[in-house]
C-alpha cells in the first residue's frame, strides 16, 4: 500500500503514483442513487425544547417553549419549528436516542463508534468512508463522500468523519479545505495533463492494467460537476431565498456558524452523485442563554431543513435521500441558573426525512421530565445500521476487512429500525 496522502493523490504531479483501483474500478451506475444528508447539530441540541416539548413538566423543566400542532394528528412539536410541524407527514421524530458515548463531537454521528473505540488501534470508518469502500462512485469526477462542515475552533465539532481502518483513499472530501484547491488545474490546459498522463504512461509509472481506467482517473480535475455543484451562484434565486443564509451568524463561539447554504449545497451535491454529505450545523452548547439561542438556531433550522425536504420532494429525490438531523447528546431535564442546560448523555433525540421510511411519526418516549427514554429506546447504532440500509448496504451480514486483514462488521447493533423500513 502505497503511502500517499489524498492531496498528493489528487494534484497533478501525484498522477504518477496514481493508487485508488477500488475506486477507479468501481461499476459505473446510471440513473438515480441512494444518498445521505448528514446534518450534525454540533455541541448537543436540547431534546425537551425542539420535539419531545414537556408540556406537564414543572417549569424549571419545560423552559419557556410551547408546543405546537404539526400536520399530523397527535403530533406536537416545540414552537421553534412551524415549518417542519406544517409537512411533519414527510418526518419521523426519534425521542428515544441512548448509547451516546459522551465525547462532544460528531464522531459518532458520522460513524455510530464513538472516538475512543478501536479496531486494530484504527477508528471506525465513517457511513460515507464505507459507502465509498463498498459501493464506489457514481461518477468518477465526483467524490463518494463529501465533508462540508465549517473548521471550528473546537475542531471535533467540524467532524466530516474517518475513514478508520479502510485508509485515507476512503477519507471525506473537504472542499472548504487545502483539497479544494486540487479539484481545478491551477494554470494547466487539458492538453499539458493529457500529455503528461502519456509520458507517465511511457514511463511505467502507470501499470498497464490500470489504463482502462486512467481517463476517468483524470476526469477528477478536468470535470467541472463538483466544482459546480458548489457553486450557489448557479442556483435559481428564489430557490437560494426559500433556504435562506442562516445569518447573522449568533452564539457561534468555538462552533459552527448557521450555514444554511451548506444544506442548499448538500442537495446539489447529491443531484450531481455524491452518496453522503455532512455538514456541521450551528454550536448548540447552551450551559447559557438556552433558550435565546434555540430561538436563533431553531428558527433558521427549521428554515433550511423544511426548503431541504420541499425541494428534495419536488425534485423527485426525496425517496432516495436520506435526511438526518441531530447531535451528539441531549441536554438536562433542569433549567440551571443561567437559563441553561448542561450535557445530558442518558438521551437525545433526532429528525429523520426521505429515504423511501414510514415518516409522518415519532419512535419512543422519555418520561415526564425527560430524563430517560422509558418507551422504545433507540440505540445510535440502530438509527446508523437504518443509514446504511437507506443507502443499499444491509449492515446486517455486510463485512468490511480492517488494517490486519480480518473481516469486521459495520456495526454491534445491525439491525435497521423496522418502524422506519
Amino acid at each position: 500500500m502505497l503511502n500517499l496522502s489524498r492531496r498528493g493523490f489528487l494534484s497533478v504531479g501525484g498522477f504518477g503514483a496514481l493508487s485508488m483501483p477500488h475506486i477507479l474500478q468501481a461499476q459505473k451506475q446510471s440513473g438515480k442513487h441512494k444518498a445521505l444528508i448528514n446534518i450534525f447539530l454540533g455541541g448537543g441540541p436540547p431534546h425537551q425544547d425542539m420535539w419531545d416539548i414537556k408540556t406537564d413538566a414543572p417549569d424549571e423543566i419545560r423552559g419557556e417553549f410551547q408546543a405546537i400542532d404539526t400536520a399530523v394528528p397527535g403530533i406536537q412539536i416545540g414552537e421553534s419549528f412551524p415549518k417542519i410541524a406544517s409537512m411533519m407527514d414527510k418526518f419521523v421524530a426519534i425521542r428515544s436516542v441512548i448509547g451516546s458515548a459522551g465525547g462532544h463531537d460528531g464522531y459518532q454521528c458520522m460513524s455510530g463508534w464513538g472516538r475512543n473505540q478501536k479496531i486494530v488501534g484504527v477508528g471506525y470508518p465513517s457511513i460515507g468512508s464505507v459507502a465509498s469502500k463498498l459501493q464506489g462512485p457514481v461518477d468518477v469526477s465526483v467524490p463518494v463522500t463529501i465533508g462540508l462542515a465549517a473548521k471550528t475552533q473546537h475542531s471535533p465539532w467540524s467532524e466530516s468523519g474517518s475513514e478508520g481502518y479502510l485508509g485515507i483513499s476512503h477519507r471525506p472530501f473537504k472542499p472548504n479545505g487545502e483539497m479544494m484547491s486540487d479539484l481545478t488545474l491551477n494554470g494547466i490546459s487539458k492538453d499539458r495533463l493529457k500529455a503528461r498522463k502519456q509520458l507517465l504512461t511511457g514511463l511505467g509509472r502507470i501499470k498497464p492494467e490500470g489504463d482502462v481506467f486512467i481517463d476517468e482517473a483524470f476526469d477528477v480535475l478536468t470535470s467541472s460537476r463538483l466544482v459546480d455543484a458548489l457553486d450557489l451562484s448557479q442556483e435559481d434565486p428564489k430557490i437560494r431565498e426559500r433556504y435562506g443564509d442562516g445569518k447573522p451568524f449568533k452564539y457561534q463561539y468555538d462552533g459552527a456558524p448557521t450555514v444554511n447554504e451548506h444544506v442548499l449545497m448538500a442537495r446539489r451535491l447529491v443531484e450531481v452523485g455524491v452518496r453522503s454529505v455532512s455538514l456541521s450545523y450551528g454550536r448548540w452548547d447552551s450551559h447559557g442563554a438556552n433558550f435565546d439561542l434555540v430561538r436563533d438556531h431553531g428558527a433558521k433550522l427549521d428554515q433550511c431543513v423544511s426548503a431541504l425536504v420541499e425541494d428534495l420532494d419536488e425534485r423527485g429525490m426525496l425517496d432516495d435521500v436520506t435526511v438526518i438531523v441531530w447531535g451528539e447528546f441531549g441536554r438536562t431535564p433542569k433549567v440551571n441558573k443561567n437559563a441553561g442546560r448542561d450535557h445530558w448523555p442518558q438521551v437525545s433525540c433526532a429528525l429523520m426525512a426521505g429515504g423511501g421510511m414510514k415518516l409522518g411519526q415519532t419512535i419512543g418516549e422519555t418520561n415526564r421530565l425527560g430524563e430517560h427514554a422509558v418507551e422504545r429506546p433507540v440505540h445510535f447504532q440502530e438509527i446508523v445500521s437504518t443509514l446504511y440500509y437507506n443507502l443499499g448496504i444491509d449492515p446486517r451480514d455486510t463485512t468490511v476487512i480492517d488494517t490486519g486483514g480480518r473481516p469486521q462488521y459495520l456495526l454491534d447493533h445491525r439491525d435497521p429500525m423496522t418502524e422506519l423500513v
